[in-house]
Order: structure tokens, then sequence, then C-alpha cells
């Protein structure tokens, strides 16, 4: 009798044992999460009057237009210019009816200024981080003759693409 209560009581020691095994959970999580990306640029400057400028005259310097990254990600920021109402726009001289229309940034003295046309972006910082800034500064080279006396407005577009 007493080997039978002892197998009983092995046995049941067994079964609790794996009782336990067969109620321990089968599954587990985990958390995901995702940001999308985002990337965003804007300047803090709307507008840039030139005010009055004599044919083949150029402007001076605009004031300084910062261009802020707020995107999530590492951006490049590009720069272009648009033909005005009644000129073309020139990345190379001006002539009758044709302007140029520059940029520079602040690498180191905004000195050295690019013309911008509005066929193809120049590049106005290669890597800005999250938040980061890049200031530049935009003057005119008004056309060699213009039959035009309306104001023009050419229109200058900053762009922001994933590095």
């Amino acid at each position: 009798m007493r080997s039978l209560i002892t197998s009983i009581a092995i046995l049941a020691v067994i079964g609790l044992a794996i009782g336990l095994a067969v109620q321990a959970d089968t599954t587990d999580t985990v958390s995901c999460t995702v940001t999308p990306q985002a990337i965003a640029v804007s300047v803090d400057v709307g507008s840039v009057d030139y005010g009055v400028l004599d044919i083949n005259d150029t402007s001076g310097p605009s004031v300084v237009i910062t261009a802020t990254n707020n995107g999530n990600v590492t951006e490049k920021f590009e720069i272009m210019s648009s033909n005005s109402t009644n000129w073309a726009i020139s990345n190379s001289a001006v002539g009758a009816e044709t302007f140029m229309h520059e940029f520079a940034t602040d690498d180191p003295t905004y000195a050295a200024y690019t013309a911008m046309d509005d066929t193809a972006y120049n590049t106005l910082d290669a890597s800005v981080s999250t938040g980061g800034t890049q200031p530049f500064k935009l003057r005119l080279k008004m056309p060699s003759s213009t039959t035009a006396t309306d104001p023009q407005s050419p229109i200058v577009t900053v762009l922001a693409t994933e590095v």
C-alpha cells in the first residue's frame, strides 16, 4: 500500500509539473513604432523689394533670408528662380528683356553669387540637419534694355529633398 501511495504521489507531482508547463503562455508581443518621413522647408522672408533700378544695374544684396529644415530627416536645399511677367531669366548674361537673379550663402561672407535659371535647381546646401538652417541673400541684375515699366516679380523657390 505504501508503494501504491508513493507511486500515486510521484504521478501527482509529475502531472502537476506537466499541467503547469501546459498552462504557460504560448504567445508574446512586440510593440512596434514607425514615424512617417517628413520633408519640409520654410523661409523667414516672404518677399524682397529691390526698389527702382536702372537698365544694366545690379541691385544691392537683399536682407539675409534663412531657410529652415522643418522636417524630421536631413535635407538638401536647392534654389531656383523664375521668369518675370516681361523678362526671361538667364544664368549667363543680361540682355534685351533678359535679367539675372543670383544667390549667395554665408560661406563665408555672401561674396560669391551664383546665377539661377528656371530650368534647373542650384544647390543651396547639400546637407541640412533637422532644425538646421541655411542663410542666403539674393540680388538681381537688370536687363540691358526693356520696354516694360511695370514692376516685375520673379519667384524664387527653395526645394527640400532627402539626403
